[in-house]
């Protein structure tokens, strides 16, 4: 359940590292896993080291798609999953991801939501 002023980590390689829901699209007052949120970049991976081809800065203001979330989600067959924090990934207008890769874990629950391509995307679907 992610309302407004929530920390996400963002687990894509866009350059955004955390980021703040500023306001949640078609979902209500709360964002589960699957929904699309309006979010605010907090902290980017800026530096020597990095490439400077980041695709998002500081302030930038973007859609993402909540993947998974500490608040227990119950599945069809009883069982409820729970996850360390709440992360994010970012997308652009057409609900494609900005990122080309996706570094982590994300829910099962995305196919069901018609994110299809974002759990291709991702390592392993839990």
């Amino acid at each position: 359940m992610i309302g407004l002023k929530g920390i996400l980590k963002v687990i894509d390689n866009s350059g955004a590292t955390l980021a703040e829901c500023i306001r949640v699209v078609r979902a209500g007052q709360f964002a589960s896993v699957g929904d699309e949120v309006v979010v605010v970049v907090k902290k980017s991976r800026t530096g020597p080291n990095i490439a400077t081809a980041n695709k998002v800065k500081r302030g930038d203001i973007h859609h993402a798609v909540v993947v998974r979330t500490k608040f227990p989600l119950r599945r069809a067959d009883g069982r409820y999953v729970r996850f360390d924090d709440n992360a994010c990934v970012l997308v652009n207008k057409d609900r494609e991801p900005i990122g080309t890769r996706i570094l982590s874990v994300v829910a099962n629950e995305l196919r069901m939501k018609n994110h299809t391509k974002l759990a291709s995307l991702a390592p392993r679907t839990v």
